[in-house]
């Protein structure tokens, strides 16, 4: 995101606020993109890559977002989609079995939340990598080692998806906005991890 340009005679906004605007396009072609939910991971990982363009001043507008995700519909992208369903139903699940009062139903409910937590961060990092493209199972072994290393990183994506969260939950139409921001996030933490090594 180094590419920041002056204000050009006759722009009424400058290059961040144009940025900002392009976010918030891109973030609403993605909610619109995940409502088939298998289409998730594919739909936050092209707004990741059309929003990295932004920085090697490629436009990030919907309609880039649309036509690179129409390249997307491959059997990987919908295996993904399958995988992180399956996974959230298995966390909800778990939960719903905790909450039953089993016996160590809370040491249960704390494991289940820490395992859940960690692979949505693995899962989340791994939309932001560039193989995520083309390769699922690369970019999942690289999220989960930039997990681990990059705890500052990681910590960064939490935030992130928490205040997206939270966002949603105070104002309800800002959950079909809060995907650009959180794809920006994940962008800015996979650039900032490239330009640190």
């Amino acid at each position: 995101m180094s590419g920041t340009r002056t204000r050009e005679p006759g722009d009424v906004f400058g290059p961040r606020t144009t940025l900002f605007a392009d976010v918030l396009s891109v973030g609403l072609a993605t909610a619109v993109a995940c409502l088939p939910v298998l289409t998730a991971p594919a739909a936050l990982s092209t707004a990741c890559a059309v929003l990295r363009g932004a920085g090697e001043d490629r436009p990030a507008t919907a309609g880039r977002y649309f036509a690179l995700l129409r390249r997307r519909t491959r059997a990987g992208d919908l295996a993904a989609g399958a995988v992180a369903l399956a996974g959230l139903l298995l966390f909800a699940a778990d939960l719903a079995l905790a909450g039953a009062g089993l016996p160590g139903a809370r040491l249960f409910a704390v494991l289940a939340a820490a395992i859940g937590v960690s692979a949505a961060l693995v899962g989340l990092r791994a939309c932001a990598r560039p193989e995520s493209l083309t390769d699922w199972p690369a970019a999942v072994r690289a999220a989960a080692g930039d997990a681990v290393r990059d705890a500052g990183g990681s910590g960064l994506v939490l935030l992130a998806v928490v205040t997206a969260a939270l966002c949603a939950w105070m104002l309800l139409p800002l959950a079909f906005l809060a995907p650009g921001p959180v794809a920006l996030a994940l962008t800015a933490v996979d650039v900032r991890r490239t330009q640190g090594s």
